[in-house]
């Protein structure tokens, strides 16, 4: 299973248990689409990216795809623990500026209060 999904308090916390590369998207996509329609109720999302440790151009964009996804129902999404070489990637393409970015999932919780 490439994603853990669990609600805490209301909020999805997606816990990714893989890199996120083109190898990877389509399941982290399926998975996390099917958990969402099951959960119809949770608006807003936190990824833990916690065992992420490396991420191409396709993950990235797997996750802008999410936030816009959740987004447009009306919901935010924050990203927890983005380990360093994943972070370079954000860096680079500027896709902090995106992305609402925590140290922890507790800091991300805090951040939608």
């Amino acid at each position: 299973m490439l994603v853990n999904c669990l609600k805490k308090n209301g909020i999805g916390i997606v816990q990714v248990n893989k890199a996120l590369t083109a190898a990877t998207v389509e399941a982290f996509r399926d998975q996390l689409v099917s958990w969402q329609e099951a959960e119809a109720d949770v608006k807003n999302y936190i990824l833990d990216l916690d065992a992420v440790d490396f991420m191409d151009s396709a993950g990235l964009g797997s996750l802008i795809a999410v936030l816009k996804r959740i987004s447009e129902r009306g919901g935010d999404m924050k990203i927890a623990n983005l380990q360093k070489k994943p972070r370079m990637v954000f860096e680079i393409t500027r896709a902090y500026k995106v992305f609402e970015i925590y140290e922890s999932i507790e800091e991300a919780m805090n951040g939608f209060d």
